[in-house]
């Protein structure tokens, strides 16, 4: 019995952060998460890798390595994209666009992860990143050894981050740097898209 009630607790915890994951694609990709948006965003590039990363993950937690193995080669094949079987993502995941993402299993980020296509986040050495909250990476960026990314850090397309992200920042070129605000200028306080 013990067992059918965490089977049941697993799937509802899976269901909800799928829900999350869904919701955090339709507020990127239409400024809105209603019912009619969160279709949409079902159905948009880069869901169903999510979708197959979180059944990779959920099959990890639960000691069934055969099906994570599966879920991790369908998501290389079909999502097109390579989610190391350890890693670890809060809810809110989004990959905008999933085409040649790769990510190592010992990576670990908080929730409201934003990354486009072509993104490598790798080790050195066997150590990986730790990426906090509300993090975007841009398109063609590489994250690789034991860095940390802070919080509400955005990564700029083709950067190479091989350094400590501070949270607040926005890093930049290769190697990646800070890029200075101007006077007025406010941080960047959360992933959204820029108001037209």
């Amino acid at each position: 019995m013990t067992s059918l009630v965490t089977l049941i607790a697993r799937a509802r915890g899976l269901m909800q952060t799928l829900r999350e994951d869904i919701r955090a694609k339709a507020s990127w990709n239409y400024e809105a998460d209603g019912p009619r948006e969160m279709l949409r965003a079902l159905f948009s590039d880069g869901t169903l890798a999510v979708i197959l990363y979180r059944l990779m993950q959920a099959s990890h937690h639960a000691g069934l390595a055969p099906a994570e193995m599966l879920f991790n080669k369908m998501n290389a094949v079909f999502g097109q994209c390579i989610i190391g079987r350890g890693a670890e993502f809060g809810p809110g995941l989004v990959l905008i666009h999933s085409q040649g993402v790769v990510i190592n299993g010992a990576v670990h980020a908080g929730q409201n992860l934003h990354i486009e296509h072509q993104v490598t986040i790798g080790a050195e050495k066997g150590k990986s990143p730790s990426l906090g909250n509300n993090v975007f990476i841009g398109c063609g960026a590489k994250i690789v050894g034991p860095v940390t990314v802070g919080d509400r850090a955005r990564i700029g397309a083709n950067a190479v981050v091989v350094r400590d992200v501070p949270a607040d920042s926005t890093v930049v070129g290769i190697p990646a740097k800070p890029v200075e605000r101007h006077a007025g200028q406010p941080a960047a306080s959360k992933i959204a898209p820029p108001a037209e």
